[in-house]
């Protein structure tokens, strides 16, 4: 039971976060100072180029948000743009096979949840750790006497 990590613990793709951020900083810092720059402008078109590079920010932050959160009472998965609270007794198996873009979650319903905030893309070892934790936490904390 050493493997299993100390609750409260956050899963997130750390790396892949860092890169989504920098670049929506960038993205909004460059397309910003263009409209500045740019004399043949008028105030609309400004806001315009500001507007979307805003846009283009937030889709961003909204791919980095993902992430899992292991608590006492459960399991939060945070998507792109949706949250799931599950108890510990719902998650049946956590799955990150090889080639699988993030874990998948198996359910008591039937159902498989894809979790996001664990993703092997810049961060394969991290991701794999994170993996077997929240496998440990589940075998752990779930039950097996579910129907």
């Amino acid at each position: 039971m050493s493997d299993v990590p100390a609750l409260p613990v956050t899963f997130r793709p750390g790396r892949t976060r860092a890169v989504l951020l920098t670049a929506g900083v960038a993205i909004f810092a460059t397309i910003t100072a263009i409209a500045l720059l740019l004399e043949k402008l008028g105030p609309g078109e400004r806001l315009s180029f500001i507007f979307t590079a805003a846009l283009i920010f937030g889709v961003l932050a909204m791919l980095a948000r993902v992430k899992v959160v292991a608590d006492d009472s459960g399991v939060t998965v945070v998507n792109i743009a949706s949250r799931r609270r599950l108890d510990w007794a719902e998650i049946i198996q956590v799955n990150l096979r090889p080639g699988d873009p993030w874990v998948f979650l198996n359910l008591s319903d039937g159902t498989s949840l894809p979790a996001l905030g664990i993703q092997p893309g810049i961060a394969k070892q991290q991701a794999i750790t994170d993996a077997r934790a929240l496998r440990a936490l589940v075998e752990a904390r779930g039950t097996r006497d579910l129907p």
